[in-house]
């Protein structure tokens, strides 16, 4: 690929909402006529209907899902089966070609448990980019669920921030984590234009970066700095190109591209976590 592919993560609550997913497909039509597009998607609120529909507690810790083994039958129905399928079906209606798949296809990315108490929850790293490069290279758009494996087979939920990650490096791309928000917001609900590890760890003892989204912002800066390039946090109602131009969401700056303290780290914050819950299935 001569060209920086761009992978965007879009949270499960865009399944609920149909105009959002024609809207960001036709966005990605117009991307893909320049650059190579992944997506990479989790399913939260399937996985919490699904539950609550088979009478099985789900619950979180630090926003991650705990999922016992003996539920990954069903988490993976929703997330590589209902979830996938609707955006396939989205992103076909929209005139695209999709492909859809998991993390374990193609050996794209291996994984291994996270920690006993977090049960069938995968770390992912990356493994092998030839699978997912040849499907690119037919100008398909390959639609991932974010369902791993470890080495020995067992599957793992893997948290979607995370998977797209891991698949942005896997390809060196940038990274697009998309949701029902409109980026990372500050003590008094505005948008925060830049963040670096800094002002990441100053918003997060004051307790306005917490839960769902703190994930979300380790993840992106994890990325961020593997990458060597900023990631971007912004609403999948957004026009990717406005995202891409920095005309909205929020950039999560590496070190190598920090120089000074980003420029909201020393403004004083009042205690906010509801609008930066973001979405983690």
């Amino acid at each position: 690929m001569s060209v920086s592919p761009i992978v965007i993560k879009v949270g499960g609550a865009l399944l609920d909402d149909t105009a959002a997913m024609t809207r960001l497909f036709l966005s990605v039509k117009d991307v893909q006529a320049t650059r190579p597009v992944v997506v990479v998607h989790g399913g939260g609120p399937l996985v919490e209907t699904l539950m609550a529909s088979l009478g099985l507690q789900s619950t979180k810790i630090d926003g991650l899902r705990v999922t016992p083994d003996e539920h990954m039958p069903y988490i993976c129905g929703a997330l590589a089966g209902s979830a996938n399928k609707q955006l396939c079906a989205a992103a076909l209606a929209s005139g695209l070609t999709p492909v859809g798949l998991s993390l374990l296809d193609g050996n794209m990315v291996v994984c291994e448990p996270l920690a006993d108490q977090y049960g069938a929850v995968g770390v992912p790293s990356t493994a092998d980019a030839s699978f997912l490069k040849s499907v690119l290279a037919q100008s398909t758009l390959p639609v991932i669920s974010s369902i791993g494996s470890s080495p020995q087979g067992r599957l793992l939920n893997v948290n979607a921030d995370q998977a797209a990650t891991v698949i942005a490096e896997l390809l060196n791309a940038e990274l697009l984590l998309l949701s029902n928000v409109d980026g990372v917001l500050d003590g008094d609900k505005l948008l925060i234009s830049e963040l670096n590890a800094a002002s990441i760890l100053k918003y997060a003892d004051e307790g306005v970066i917490t839960d769902g989204m703190k994930v979300k912002v380790d993840a992106a800066l994890a990325s961020a700095e593997n990458l060597g390039r900023a990631v971007y946090i912004a609403s999948w109602a957004a026009d990717i190109n406005d995202i891409l131009n920095k005309r909205t969401g929020t950039q999560i700056l590496p070190s190598a591209l920090t120089n000074t303290p980003s420029k909201n780290a020393d403004l004083p914050h009042t205690d906010f976590t509801k609008g930066n819950a973001g979405e983690v299935q």
